[in-house]
């Protein structure tokens, strides 16, 4: 993983934890201003959901970083070495159609609502689906580099789960 990804990383979970916080508060206080004081903050709601998406997205390119989406290993692990590095290929060639097609789908959307506004925050609805451009865009990104990049270069954890037989010895009575 190069030092662009890693900072990229650090920026979006950084970003997270702030939209996290933001929306805790956000909830929290409305919350306890409707029930407590029968009042509330009529944008927490609209924040919160744009905050919500807007972290969905940014934790989806994080786990791409960190290669940490599901993935079902069962056939894979069973290959030899020369066909399951083709088949990752493969497997990132559909992932990265799979980020075109939400790319061009949510560029779409992002120019259909952006002149939409919100009705009580009064923020384009095209910001919702600038989330997902976002993604769509730095998830294309780091697919295509991988696809130029040798694998060693970028696998960060093991295929096989460890083994936890260390675990069981000495705990018999």
């Amino acid at each position: 993983m190069t030092a662009l990804f890693k900072g990229l990383e650090k920026t979006l979970t950084l970003l997270m934890v702030l939209a996290l916080v933001a929306m805790i508060v956000l909830v929290f206080v409305n919350v306890v201003l409707r029930y407590g004081f029968n009042s509330g903050i009529s944008i927490s709601v609209e924040l919160s959901r744009f905050l919500f998406v807007w972290v969905t997205f940014m934790g989806a390119v994080t786990a791409l970083i960190r290669q940490e989406h599901l993935s079902v290993n069962t056939f894979a692990d069973k290959l030899p070495a020369a066909m399951r590095a083709g088949l990752d290929r493969l497997v990132t060639l559909a992932m990265l159609g799979c980020c075109l097609m939400l790319l061009k789908g949510s560029y779409a959307q992002t120019v259909l609502n952006w002149s939409n506004l919100s009705p009580i925050s009064g923020i384009p609805v095209g910001v919702f689906y600038l989330a997902g451009l976002m993604a769509g865009v730095l998830m294309s990104l780091i697919l295509l580099w991988r696809l130029l990049t040798p694998l060693a270069l970028y696998a960060v954890t093991p295929r096989v789960a460890p083994s936890h037989a260390s675990d069981s010895q000495g705990d018999t009575p």
